[in-house]
Formats: C-alpha cells, sequence, structure tokens
C-alpha cells in the first residue's frame, strides 16, 4: 500500500475534524487578507482625501455608523475594526489549533492501538527476525512523526492555498502590475522547495535507521546487563554504541547543514521580493499609479504570501520525514499475522500424540528434523535428550504450531496438527521455556496470568508443586512481591520455579518442559519431578533436558542427533546399548562422582 493510501487510512473517523480545521483556517486567513484593506482605506479614504471604494456593502456599513465624516472625526473606531477583526481571526485559529490537535492525537493513539495489536498476532518467526529496538523505534518515535505533521503542517497546507487565493485576487484588484511583481519569485521559492526535499527524502530515511540501531543496541545493553556485568563488556558496549551515535551525529550534521542552506537561500529570495515591491512600489506611489494605502497593503500581502510558500519547505521537509515514517510503520502493518482458517478445528484434546515422518527445517535445504516417528499414549512421560542443535526445542515449536512442518504428520487425538486452531492447541498445552519471562508485577499476579480468576489455594498448590512455596512465603510481602523486569529480583532457579507455577495452574492436558529444570539444582529438580508425579497423572508430559538425572524415570526416552532420533526405550534399556544416551550417561556418572570426591576433600 502506497504512503498516500495508508495516511488516508488513518484519517478515517477524523475526516470531519480535518475539515472543520481547514474551514477555520480559511476563515482566519481570510479575514486576515481584509485587516490590510482596512488599513488602506483608512489611509486613503480617511486620513487621504481618495473616494471610499466602490463595493456597496462597504458603502453601507459605512452608512450605517454615521458615514465617512465621522470616520474622520473618530480614527478609532478603524482601530475597533481591525481589533475586531484580528480577535475574530484568533477564535477561528484556536478552532483551527483545537481541531487538528484533537485529530491528530486520535490518529496517533489509533496507529499505536493498531501497531501492538498486529505485533501481538505476528507469527513467531518474524519475533525471531527482528529487532527489538527497531520496532520499539517504530511504535514511538515515527507515530510521533506522524501525530505532529497531521497536527500543524497538514492543516498549514490548506492554509498556503488559502493565502495563495485570497491575497493574490485582492491584489489583482488593486494592481495588475504589482500583482506580477509580487509573485515574481513565488514559482522559483516553490521549484527550489520541492526539488530540494525531494532529494534529501533519502537522508531523512538514513537518520531513522541510524537512530533505530542506536536504540537496538541500547535496549540490547539495559536486557542484558548482567551479561555485561559478568563479562567485563562495557568498554566494548561503550564503543559500539559511540559508533552508531557517532555515524547518527554525522548524519545529523550533514542533514541539518543542507537544511541551514535550505532556508539561508529561500531567505534570500524572500528578501529580494519584499525589496522588489518596495522598490517598485515607491516608485509607482511617487509616479502617482498606486496610492501609499495600496502601498502598504501590497507590504502586508507580500509578508503573508511569502512566509508560507518559504514555510513549504519546512512542510515539505516534515512531509518526507511522515513518509518515511509512514512507509516504516506500514513494513508491520503489511507483516501477515497468524491467520485461522474454516477448516481449523477445536477438538478436544486428551494427549495422545504420533509423529510420523516428520520433516522440518527453519531455511531452505537445512533440515532441522528429519523422518522423526514415534508414538505417544496419553498420561506418558516421555523425555527427550540429544547434543545442543539436535532438534529437541524445534519439536516443542512444531507442537505449538510455532512453527508448521514441511512433511510428513503429527496427529493429536487422531486429528491433523495443521488441521487445530493454533490459540486452541496453545491453550491446550502448558510450556516452561529454559529461559522464562516474567513481567514486572507481583508473584501472585505472575502465577495466574494465564488463569486470571484462579483461587488463593489453587496458587498455593501449583507454587508447592513448583517447589517455590517456602520460598515465597520467607519474602517480606509474600505473595505480593513485586518482581523487577523479567524477574531479575529473583534468582534463575526462583524465576524458573515461579513459571513452572504459573504453567501448573492452568491444569492443560499437555506438558512441556523445555530445559526448564536445568536452572535448578539437583535437589529441587527431584522435588519437582516427585510433585509433578501427582499433577501429572493423565497429563502427556514431554521433558527436555541435558541431565539425564531428570529425564531416566521417564516412560520413553528419546534420543536426537542431528534431527534424528538414534535411539527410543527406557533408561535401563539405552545404557546397555552402545549408543550415545550410554556415552552421555557415563560422561554425566563420572563427572557426578568427581563432583562428590571433590566435596568430600574439601
Amino acid at each position: 500500500m502506497s504512503s498516500g493510501k495508508r495516511l488516508l487510512e488513518f484519517l478515517k473517523g477524523n475526516k470531519l475534524l480535518y475539515f472543520g480545521a481547514i474551514f477555520s483556517i480559511a476563515i482566519a486567513t481570510f479575514i486576515a487578507t481584509l485587516e490590510p484593506l482596512v488599513v488602506k482605506i483608512t489611509i486613503d479614504s480617511i486620513i487621504g482625501d481618495k473616494p471610499l471604494p466602490s463595493s456597496p456593502y462597504l458603502k453601507n456599513i459605512i452608512n450605517k455608523i454615521g458615514g465617512k465624516s465621522l470616520l474622520v472625526n473618530n480614527l478609532w473606531v478603524c482601530s475597533l475594526a481591525l481589533v475586531s477583526l484580528t480577535a475574530i481571526r484568533g477564535i477561528f485559529l484556536f478552532l483551527r489549533g483545537k481541531l487538528s490537535a484533537k485529530a491528530s492525537e486520535n490518529i496517533a493513539k489509533n496507529i499505536r492501538e493498531n501497531l501492538y495489536n498486529h505485533i501481538q498476532y505476528l507469527p513467531y518467526e518474524y519475533h525471531v527476525k527482528s529487532e527489538r529496538g527497531e520496532l520499539i523505534q517504530r511504535c514511538t518515535s515515527d507515530v510521533d512523526t506522524i501525530r505532529k505533521f497531521l497536527s500543524t503542517q497538514f492543516v498549514e497546507i490548506g492554509r498556503a492555498i488559502f493565502i495563495l487565493i485570497f491575497s493574490v485576487r485582492a491584489m489583482i484588484s488593486l494592481n495588475i502590475k504589482m500583482t506580477l511583481i509580487s509573485i515574481g519569485t513565488v514559482p522559483l521559492i516553490f521549484v527550489f522547495s520541492f526539488l530540494f526535499f525531494s532529494k534529501i527524502s533519502n537522508l531523512f530515511k538514513e537518520v531513522d535507521e541510524a537512530e533505530a540501531k542506536m536504540t537496538t543496541i541500547l535496549q540490547e545493553n539495559l536486557s542484558g546487563v548482567r551479561v555485561v556485568r559478568a563479562f567485563g563488556r562495557e568498554k566494548y558496549e561503550i564503543e559500539k554504541y559511540n559508533k552508531e551515535n557517532e555515524n547518527y551525529t554525522k548524519l545529523g550534521l550533514k542533514l541539518y547543514y543542507l537544511l541551514a542552506n535550505y532556508w539561508s537561500i529561500s531567505d534570500f529570495l524572500c528578501m529580494l521580493q519584499i525589496l522588489g515591491v518596495l522598490i517598485a512600489g515607491v516608485y509607482y506611489a511617487a509616479k502617482g499609479n498606486i496610492s501609499l494605502g495600496t502601498l502598504v497593503v501590497f507590504m502586508n500581502y507580500e509578508g503573508m504570501l511569502l512566509w508560507p510558500v518559504r514555510q513549504l519547505g519546512r512542510i515539505l521537509s516534515d512531509m518526507g520525514k511522515m513518509t518515511v515514517s509512514i512507509n516504516r510503520i506500514g513494513e508491520i502493518l503489511d507483516e501477515k499475522i497468524e491467520e485461522e482458517f474454516n477448516y481449523e478445528k477445536k477438538t478436544e484434546i486428551k494427549g495422545n500424540i504420533e509423529f510420523k515422518d516428520v520433516y522440518f527445517e527453519y531455511e531452505k535445504d537445512i533440515p532441522v528434523l528429519k523422518d522423526v516417528s514415534f508414538k505417544v499414549r496419553k498420561g506418558e512421560r516421555i523425555a527427550i535428550i540429544g547434543h545442543t542443535g539436535s532438534g529437541k526445542s524445534s519439536i516443542t515449536y512444531i507442537l505449538t504450531r510455532l512453527y508448521d512442518y514441511q512433511k510428513g504428520s503429527i496427529k493429536i487425538d487422531g486429528v491433523e496438527l495443521k488441521e487445530i486452531n493454533k490459540k486452541w492447541i496453545r491453550k491446550n498445552i502448558g510450556l516452561v521455556l529454559q529461559e522464562p519471562f516474567l513481567y514486572s508485577r507481583t508473584i501472585k499476579e505472575n502465577i495466574k496470568i494465564g488463569r486470571k480468576e484462579a483461587q488463593e489455594e489453587e496458587i498455593v498448590k501449583a507454587a508447592s508443586q513448583a517447589s517455590i512455596h517456602k520460598v515465597i512465603v520467607d519474602f517480606e510481602k509474600g505473595y505480593d512481591t513485586l518482581v523487577g523486569e523479567n524477574g531479575v529480583t529473583l534468582s534463575g532457579g526462583q524465576r524458573q520455579r515461579v513459571a513452572i507455577a504459573r504453567t501448573l495452574i492452568n491444569k492443560t492436558p499437555i506438558l512441556i518442559f523445555d530445559d526448564s529444570l536445568s536452572a535448578v539444582d539437583t535437589e529441587t529438580d527431584k522435588k519437582i519431578r516427585e510433585a509433578l508425579k501427582d499433577r501429572s497423572k493423565g497429563v502427556t508430559t514431554f521433558i527436555i533436558s541435558h541431565r539425564i538425572s531428570t529425564i531416566k524415570d521417564a516412560d520413553k526416552i528419546i534420543v536426537l542427533d542431528k534431527g534424528k532420533i538414534v535411539q527410543m526405550g527406557k533408561h535401563e534399556e539405552l545404557i546397555k546399548d552402545d549408543g550415545l544416551y550410554k556415552r552421555i550417561w557415563e560422561i554425566q556418572k563420572n563427572t557426578d562422582k568427581e563432583d562428590i570426591n571433590s566435596e568430600k576433600v574439601g
């Protein structure tokens, strides 16, 4: 969608407000063109001896207030007329500002809401590939750029047009030669403005992108402050930020240097135009071709006419920025959201799962899972183990339909997974990730985030099953303890257990622990698994782990290597085979013995 069509789409529901603003600026501009005429009449016909204008409306007004003789003896009436016109113009200017501000704020609010809502439903793959800082800037800075333009400059376009129409019409009625002299450089200034800002529109985009890079670095640094401190990367991060900051500054200076050139050249052309009108006006007035009042009118109109035309450069400048912002926001809104199709089902999920020759890849021709086949009965505990990158977490992503597999078949209770509604399947699968995310809220709110109606006893029970209840009650405020951003005030193990409690409270028929017990010690790991035995009766449970002690009690253990299942069975069976599982078991067993011996020596 083009930026123009996108802008019209944003204006929906607010066009009446803008129509009111444009109408107000039209009236205000018309009144502004009347003020110099009042001055002309006062100088030429009231103070001077020139006849009054031939307008019947004007003569009727003057006669009603007492005629020319009254005005000659009471010049304050002319002053009052000017003050009255200025006051009326001020009222309409106020209305223009109020209406355009209200419309622009409404539009900015709608854009922010549309962006946020759209981002919520974008595929998981989009969020993996996009930069958070870039998204944040588009949702804040770019929206504000559009708001500022629509608040001021959008209506200023109408003002410039009305001034051109009203003032030129009035000048032509007074003197055609002076009119031609007065508008001599207007086309030149307009063409110069248009060409200049069309040339530097790409620079606006470069400045925006440079700012987005800085925002991304800042966001990553604040989110990863622990890593920065732990590895002493402060100097490296400062240098990285300074490099982008320097690039942003250079681009900004280049932009302002070009803008300074534009303003100075346009100022020179405007002053040259005013000088030309002044010289010509004095010459014609001296010869008697025009009156002194007419000269004053032309000088007033020249100021009224030139500055909006000169401001056209600023309008075009802001329009260029706004167009870039609209396109950047449009790139997000044009991204396809996760669709719900009519054929997608919301069947009862019991927990029977069958993988058959499943093939999956993130990038074309680079398979992550190849010919993966296994069956899981309702209530079974399935463990998945393998080297990093073997495809363990990919099974999780496929089951929750964050990604769809390319070949093969996955059936849940006899229904093909691709035919089950995405939201429905996610609602019926409890997922605990290796790196859980907690909100900046209380522990209680974090636990019941998926079930706001959960009662106190349910929250305590879920926390107890996750082996975190005793820790929570030791806090000063207990379950009302406020955790920092992403749970920063809790330890890694505590965060993990709160996330487990949050999943358990939902009572889903399928549970997946994606290496989520790795952050807790072996004793806590054992307590959680024992608590889960009662909780997960009749619940199909997947446990993905690198730690064999965590998975050895599973009903079935799947060993993955390079995207393929190389072994499958119970712990007792697998340690007898001379395969990958046995090698991992022996390494971990020997490591555990060494740790125990070192503790004894210590």
